[in-house]
């Protein structure tokens, strides 16, 4: 028997087994103005033939300059509904449930003329590679909230069956919710969760009653100065009380590390996603070098976490969870075109 392999509710969305596909930017020459195309198409799609229980694709964005880069996915606009679409349909008739990630880069997008974010603390100070933002007004604030609804509501019409926020890894609701990158002193700066529990708020009063919104977030920072586990705690208490269902809990990403640094051994992070199961008592996605079968099976069995999310693994073998469900259980069920390889 094997606990990865059972099926699971996250919320009220029924999987098949515990194995998350984690999202993961494709930067896609494809990706013309924010759509997805053929190569995510077959790079999700196989995914699901290949065992997941849900897939979720990579960092889509809310506006054109909230991208990462422009070979980024976006939902900023209704005609990326049907594109969308197309790729919902393949994933979910290839077996597997499929949600995505809406985000904003703000200080991270590289390829806008000057991003934006909560203040006009750059990644790197003097680097060439890095720009300076510019800090969002008041108003611009309230505005970004909006675009992260009319994005929800896309997603729904698309027919995703989740939506992730992107609040890790130094985008643009971390760049608010962090101490070292939020110096606003209007309600926003005063108040660091308040633009995270807003666009909450909003994504959710447009989703469906049963359909979960899981929230991705960096536990420490590993900047010299940055938040530790406490802060991000008392962050994501405002987060749940605002309508998270799910946390999926990653770390660092905000700038280069100073003096604490990511270990980056198998299962680095499943410490934090104890930490946060404990504090609110709700389902946890742990993700951080999990794609050997036996420590996945480990952190699922042992309740560190209810699922486990797979990144670099899956980007290496399109069929893990149909490798590691053999492996742990000595038997498997591929789809019928690929039995003769099993």
């Amino acid at each position: 028997m094997s606990k990865l392999f059972e099926t699971a509710k996250l919320g009220e969305l029924e999987l098949k087994n515990k194995v998350i596909m984690a999202p993961m930017c494709q930067y896609s020459v494809e990706a013309e103005d924010g759509h997805p195309e053929d190569w995510h198409l077959v790079h999700y799609s196989s995914r699901a033939v290949g065992g997941v229980g849900l897939v979720i694709v990579e960092m889509t964005d809310v506006e054109p300059d909230g991208r990462i880069t422009n070979r980024d996915l976006g939902l900023w606009d209704d005609s990326h509904i049907e594109s969308h679409r197309r790729l919902v349909e393949c994933v979910k008739k290839n077996g597997a449930k499929i949600g995505v990630q809406i985000a904003h880069a703000g200080r991270k997008a590289t390829d806008a003329e000057q991003p934006v974010s909560s203040s006009t603390v750059p990644v790197v100070a003097d680097s060439p590679d890095w720009k300076i933002p510019r800090a969002l007004t008041t108003e611009e604030v309230k505005e970004m909230v909006e675009k992260f609804k009319r994005a929800a509501e896309r997603a729904i019409a698309a027919g995703y069956d989740t939506i992730e926020l992107h609040g890790a890894h130094g985008y643009l609701i971390h760049q608010f919710h962090s101490p070292s990158i939020n110096k606003r002193q209007d309600q926003y700066g005063l108040d660091l969760s308040l633009f995270g529990v807003e666009v909450i708020q909003a994504v959710k009063s447009v989703m469906p009653k049963e359909m979960p919104l899981l929230f991705r977030m960096s536990a420490i920072e590993y900047m010299d100065g940055g938040y530790g586990l406490d802060h991000a705690l008392e962050i994501a208490g405002r987060y749940k009380e605002a309508g998270v269902d799910v946390f999926h809990i990653s770390s660092g990403g905000e700038a280069p590390p100073g003096k604490v640094k990511p270990s980056n051994e198998p299962g680095y992070q499943v410490g934090f996603a104890r930490a946060y199961k404990k504090a609110f008592e709700l389902p946890v996605i742990a993700v951080g070098r999990l794609e050997d079968a036996v420590l996945a099976e480990k952190v699922v069995a042992e309740g560190d976490a209810e699922f486990v999310a797979i990144g670099r693994g899956l980007l290496r073998d399109p069929y893990w969870a149909l490798h590691a469900e053999e492996q742990l259980t000595g038997q498997v069920t591929p789809p019928k075109a690929y039995e003769r390889g099993f």
